[in-house]
């Protein structure tokens, strides 16, 4: 009886298994499934037109609309022209480091977890992807929580009585109508988590068209409804000398930061390029054009809203759109409930891009035996919804500035990856080790821990953990927030600094003397040892010293792979 039930319990464990590659060993098996291994060329779709599609869709979302809010407001604002500078400085930076990871994920079409194991080990990149991870899943539930604000104002365009909805919840975090409104764009969420990465650039084009189209709108319809652009635009900035710089400063710190968990995980989307080339130009150019026009858009709306209704101008946009509906006709009720469903759309897309998907991608690493994509995607979003994000919206004041200063200790993680790849390796991967677990490996380190990823890592945290302490409310000394200030460049310049440093002392396997990307050569990207892979191309010129490459015997065998088409 006892067989019996351990048989059944096998049954079952294993159909919950993911279709993997034949002849893995058990270590192989937590180490790669289908989402994991390289991108093959038949799933390489994504082209130029579709990354523009993307960030001209990611770029308009209310985060954006809102940036230079904290700008402008308050005793050491700024005008609204600096602010709008910082926001095309800002991104504009935050783009050069999007094209550095990207391109590691658009040259040999692997994932961000994937690219982890080069610098911090096979096994040692499990805690910077779950730190990705757990961060994408409350974000999930946050921004969700944002989206069901915009269903509430599309049924209150429809049904007007949807504001005074009966409230049948004890809590007083949140009642009937936001929780169903919620759900609502939760539940309306969960097909777009279904389809695979490759084929959800649809999704991107369709919003890249609405949203920008209604944003233009709500523009256009402010001003009339003004006869102007209000008074920001005339406003002049409070902040002089010094006070003047470090508000610059910051407000270029924010677009960064906003921006650090996208950095990161851009090699998630940026592997299914068909060339490398299709995800540098359109992100350079269209990530700082895309979120400048939006904040500008923000400005002037909210300028404008400051005519409109009187008193102080309404940065929410969402806030504005519900008191247009104040006594509002027919026509306009049809007017909000569009912008309503744009701004829906637009948080949907945020949400699948920034969270569902690299969630799904870092789980698929954390559990590659039993999670892919798609399950990781579903799971993020059920964690997004039970750990009820209106209560820590509501209880803590801190609770988003602990989210957004967060993000920045990324910037270490960012480090240590482009570090590794453009000054310590030169480009050159070892593909098929990234997905060995032998300790022979050029990866495997010590245990499968990278010493000198983790010190590194460490050491860019360390450089501001005393000012994100202060950016939490706590008191701390002046000079700590002064370096916090420029809170992404120093935990991204003193990570990839030590590293480079270690490495430098204590040289590391596998690495180029000169610059050797070999990612084009990647065509049937078995990983299983031993494997029969197809022979593109047999040449026998040159040797591993020609190639420049250092290491043991398993790195040389790695060049003549490479010389064979093999990887």
């Amino acid at each position: 009886m006892e067989k019996l039930k351990q048989s059944k319990a096998r049954y079952y464990v294993d159909k919950l298994a993911v279709t993997a590659e034949p002849g893995l060993t058990n270590a192989q098996l937590m180490l790669t499934n289908y989402d994991l291994k390289p991108v093959e060329p038949e799933r390489r779709q994504w082209g130029p037109w579709n990354f523009v599609g993307f960030w001209v869709a990611d770029s308009f979302n209310i985060n954006t609309w809102m940036i230079s809010s904290s700008m402008i407001s308050g005793d050491n604002g700024i005008s609204w022209w600096q602010s709008w500078l910082c926001v095309w400085i800002g991104y504009s930076i935050a783009a050069c480091f999007i094209c550095m990871t990207g391109r590691i994920g658009a040259t040999y079409h692997i994932s961000f977890p994937v690219v982890c194991r080069a610098s911090f080990g096979i096994w040692g990149s499990l805690w910077p992807v779950f730190n990705r991870a757990a961060m994408a899943c409350i974000w999930y539930g946050v921004q969700s929580w944002i989206g069901g604000e915009c269903v509430t104002l599309m049924l209150r365009s429809i049904w007007t009585k949807y504001e005074d909805l009966p409230n049948s919840f004890p809590s007083q975090s949140t009642n009937t109508r936001d929780y169903v409104s919620f759900f609502l764009f939760w539940f309306c969420s969960l097909p777009a988590i279904w389809f695979p990465v490759h084929k959800i650039r649809h999704l991107f084009t369709v919003k890249a068209f609405f949203v920008p189209a209604a944003g233009v709108t709500f523009f256009i319809w402010a001003i009339l409804r003004a006869h102007g652009i209000g008074p920001i635009v005339h406003q002049a900035g409070k902040a002089h000398g010094s006070a003047l710089g470090w508000a610059m400063v910051k407000g270029i710190m924010s677009s960064i930061a906003n921006f650090a968990t996208l950095v990161v995980n851009d090699p998630d989307f940026a592997r299914f390029a068909r060339k490398p080339r299709d995800a540098l130009w359109p992100q350079l150019f269209t990530i700082p054009v895309g979120f400048a026009v939006t904040s500008f858009i923000g400005i002037i709306v909210s300028s404008s809203s400051a005519v409109i209704f009187g008193g102080t101008p309404v940065w929410n946009p969402l806030d504005l759109l519900g008191r247009f509906l104040d006594g509002a006709n027919s026509g306009e009720r049809f007017g909000v409930f569009m912008i309503s469903a744009a701004f829906a759309l637009a948080q949907l897309g945020t949400n699948i891009a920034a969270n569902s998907v690299s969630a799904g991608t870092d789980m698929t690493a954390l559990l590659p035996r039993y999670l892919n994509i798609r399950r990781g995607g579903y799971i993020c979003a059920i964690v997004g919804l039970v750990m009820c994000p209106w209560n820590l919206l509501s209880t803590s004041n801190n609770f988003t500035t602990y989210l957004s200063a967060y993000s920045v200790f990324l910037s270490s993680i960012a480090g240590v990856m482009i570090c590794d790849y453009y000054i310590v390796r030169k480009g050159y991967f070892q593909i098929r080790d990234l997905y060995s677990a032998r300790k022979s490996s050029p990866y495997y380190y010590t245990f499968g821990f990278s010493w000198r990823g983790y010190t590194a890592y460490i050491c860019g945290i360390l450089i501001n953990i005393v000012g994100f302490v202060g950016a939490i409310g706590k008191k701390v000394p002046a000079g700590a927030t002064y370096i916090y200030n420029l809170n992404f460049f120093c935990g991204f310049i003193v990570a990839s600094a030590s590293y480079y440093l270690l490495c430098r002392f204590f040289p590391i396997p596998a690495t180029s003397d000169r610059w050797m990307e070999v990612g084009d050569e990647i065509r049937n990207p078995s990983v299983a040892y031993g494997a029969d892979d197809e022979i593109d191309a047999i040449s026998s010129e040159g040797s591993p010293d020609r190639y420049g490459v250092k290491g043991n015997k398993d790195e040389e065998a790695g060049v003549r792979e490479r010389k064979l088409g093999t990887f």
